[in-house]
């Protein structure tokens, strides 16, 4: 009888431990690197991003990150059938012009080799590769990216500190393992 209970309580223990006690994980990529993993959240409220691990919870628009220091940070998403537009933040500093101006002007960051410019006439440029017209809604802080070539129209979310501006760009991001036991 303490045989057949110790051979239970180790298969048990041997079956948590090969599937992870049932954890299943969803892992994602950039579509155009498939390959290479950047987010994956764990059903156990585990998260690793860009090779740095975090806890989380997750509503219908943000994944919510905290490190092991306490620091949170939001990310905005939306599904879109299997695939997920996942808007991360980049901060970019104003190039001449004033605070008065909002969001136009020369907006860099990389050392310049980064920049977004936004026009009173309602024309952008996009890292001097990308050109069209925008329109901005400052009530719910977003710009419209309509392209010249034919690409999809982009939503950005904005925030404005001075001569600071943080972007919100959505980058489309594909399954590589669903429901995978860890």
């Amino acid at each position: 009888m303490v045989k057949r209970f110790a051979c239970m309580v180790m298969t048990v223990f041997l079956l948590s431990v090969m599937t992870g006690c049932g954890a299943t994980s969803e892992q994602w990529a950039y579509n155009h690197e498939p390959e290479n993993k950047i987010l994956e959240l764990v059903s156990n409220g585990k998260a690793e991003y860009k090779g740095n691990g975090y806890t989380y919870t997750k509503d219908d628009s943000f994944i919510h990150l905290k490190d092991k220091s306490g620091n949170t940070t939001d990310i905005r998403y939306v599904m879109e059938g299997d695939e997920m537009l996942f808007y991360e933040a980049s901060a970019y500093h104003r190039e001449g012009g004033s605070t008065e101006d909002g969001v136009y002007g020369l907006w860099k960051q990389n050392e310049g080799k980064e920049f977004f410019q936004f026009n009173r006439d309602g024309k952008f440029s996009e890292d001097n590769i990308f050109f069209g017209n925008y329109g901005l809604d400052k009530d719910a802080g977003t710009i419209k990216l309509m392209y010249s070539d034919p690409l999809q129209d982009t939503i950005l979310y904005y925030t404005l500190d001075g001569d600071t501006i943080t972007i919100e760009y959505p980058w489309r991001l594909v399954r590589i393992k669903t429901g995978t036991d860890k």
